[in-house]
């Protein structure tokens, strides 16, 4: 497998795996996906980036996930499992029609459940003890979080997914007589999620063997931190500062700003950190091990946390009254560094409130920040402008959380006080002044500048590939609705942007080689 360095000269796309085309609800692993790996290699695109693989949590969303550790089951490809003889086609069939430019999550959800059972019921019942030994063999391999996170979910889908909080007491403090009881009780829903743990293991592996020989490299995306309501904060309570009846006594959050008078309230439990430095950061070691496993650079969310953390009060109803907490991420990285064996290629997202104590820690641990293009023309100061982005950094024209580049230009002002800089251009009229751009060209002209940059490495989203306005933003912050669901359709995607991108790169010197 080929190295992929973050240090050098390359270019990439943003895509989540379920953006992708298909007839199942939702892209996936399978043949689109290696589509994608092909269109990016024709493309002279060395980067695949995508968000947070594991299953999904309220909202849909990616970044709440009931596991640190899981892959998402919906995307196993039930083509390939088809072809791969361990389901029938006819099961693989939704009942009816599915959107194609949109992800209903509900639907999807179900019409893959319903397949991949099919298939779990077919394997009790067909495989052979070649195959039986290679689940049995990954099954005690993964052992550590598979178990916990299985057990979890089967106890879970049994309570009608309420939150393990709300679980009898004995289930909840996970006593070991009332875990042997329900594990015998729900045995075959727990070895049900560990068959589509295990299909999905076998569908990443096969696509990253595609993409790396194809030089495509694939970037990940960690949250700092997990949901309150996960198999990880279940299993390693003691890692986390909840009371006794498992409910966080701090949580995470943003301070008020400018933007946000009370601040934000994230809600995600905050880590007892002196717990994980006794265990010599087993947990971290184990979680950035397996996400290393599966990708060859990883963008790591709210870095700043690594340095410190606005812990808010467990029942706030705001982040108001929250304070500035340490965390020892020196001593984290070390730890990872001499576990690993390896240099980390992580991108550290440092948007935010940055100070010298995170420069710093990012600094010295040699990982690149990120640079937002759109954010550089709304006179926040000269940051993010492309000509003084450093070497070291990863670059974007936007992120999944800002509206697409046409979307975001179409709605700045053409006039009045608003949006001004402190040369007193309006945002539009500075951007088309740097760019020398049209209107009507604007977001070529701005991946031509993000390519130009100094920024080793450049990320676009495939939505500004494709020159797509407001209706395909991937997420609006704050929103609990409406998000994650947008997918390119099947024929969007031509010859023509991959002609287009690999000429930039080869002008740029971003060549894939």
């Amino acid at each position: 497998m080929p190295r992929f360095s973050l240090t050098t000269r390359a270019a990439g796309v943003l895509l989540h795996p379920t953006s992708l085309p298909g007839r199942n609800g939702c892209g996936d692993l399978g043949p689109a996906a290696r589509a994608f790996v092909d269109f990016l290699a024709a493309a002279g695109q060395r980067w695949w980036q995508m968000l947070p693989i594991n299953p999904i949590g309220g909202g849909n969303a990616p970044y709440d996930s009931p596991s640190a550790f899981a892959g998402n089951p919906l995307l196993v490809s039930l083509e390939d499992l088809v072809d791969q003889g361990l389901l029938r086609a006819r099961d693989a069939r939704p009942g009816k029609a599915l959107p194609a430019g949109r992800v209903n999550f509900p639907a999807t959800i179900a019409h893959r459940d319903r397949a991949l059972r099919a298939a779990h019921r077919g394997f009790d019942h067909d495989a052979g003890p070649r195959q039986r030994r290679a689940f049995e063999t990954w099954c005690a391999a993964e052992a550590d979080w598979l178990d916990p996170f299985a057990l979890f979910m089967a106890i879970r889908r049994s309570r009608r997914n309420r939150s393990w909080q709300q679980w009898p007491r004995d289930l909840a403090a996970g006593k070991p007589r009332a875990l042997q009881a329900v594990r015998t009780d729900l045995a075959g829903e727990f070895d049900y999620i560990r068959f589509t743990q295990w299909l999905f293991d076998r569908h990443w592996a096969a696509l990253r063997k595609y993409a790396a020989a194809r030089g495509v490299g694939l970037i990940g995306d960690v949250p700092i931190f997990v949901s309150l309501d996960s198999a990880d904060v279940w299993a390693h309570r003691n890692l986390f500062q909840l009371d006794a009846r498992g409910r966080p006594t701090v949580v995470s959050g943003c301070p008020p700003d400018s933007f946000s008078k009370d601040g934000q309230l994230w809600g995600h439990p905050l880590f007892r950190w002196s717990a994980h430095a006794r265990t010599g950061f087993r947990w971290w070691i184990d979680r950035i091990g397996a996400v290393a496993r599966r990708f060859d650079a990883t963008r790591i969310d709210h870095f700043i946390g690594f340095h410190n953390c606005w812990a808010v009060p467990g029942r706030a109803r705001t982040a108001r009254n929250g304070k500035w907490t340490p965390s020892p991420g020196r001593e984290l990285f070390k730890a990872l560094r001499k576990a690993l064996g390896r240099r980390l290629e992580i991108v550290a997202e440092d948007l935010g409130a940055m100070t010298d104590g995170v420069r710093a820690l990012r600094d010295g641990n040699g990982f690149p920040g990120m640079r937002i293009m759109q954010n550089g023309f709304h006179g926040y100061g000269h940051y993010d402008e492309p000509h003084r982005w450093p070497p070291h950094c990863v670059a974007y024209t936007g992120t999944h959380d800002n509206d697409t580049t046409a979307g975001w230009f179409a709605a700045l002002p053409k006039r009045g006080s608003r949006n001004r800089g402190p040369d007193g251009l309006l945002t539009r009229t500075r951007l088309l002044r740097y760019t020398a751009g049209r209107e009507r060209t604007v977001v070529w002209d701005m991946i031509r500048w993000l390519y130009g940059s100094p920024a080793n490495t450049v990320i676009v989203p495939l939505q500004d590939v494709l020159g797509l306005g407001s209706e395909a933003r991937m997420n609006v912050p704050g929103t609990p609705r409406g998000n994650w669901e947008w997918r390119y359709p099947a024929r969007a995607l031509r010859a023509t942007h991959a002609d287009r991108l690999a000429e930039l790169s080869a002008t740029y010197e971003r060549t894939a080689g």
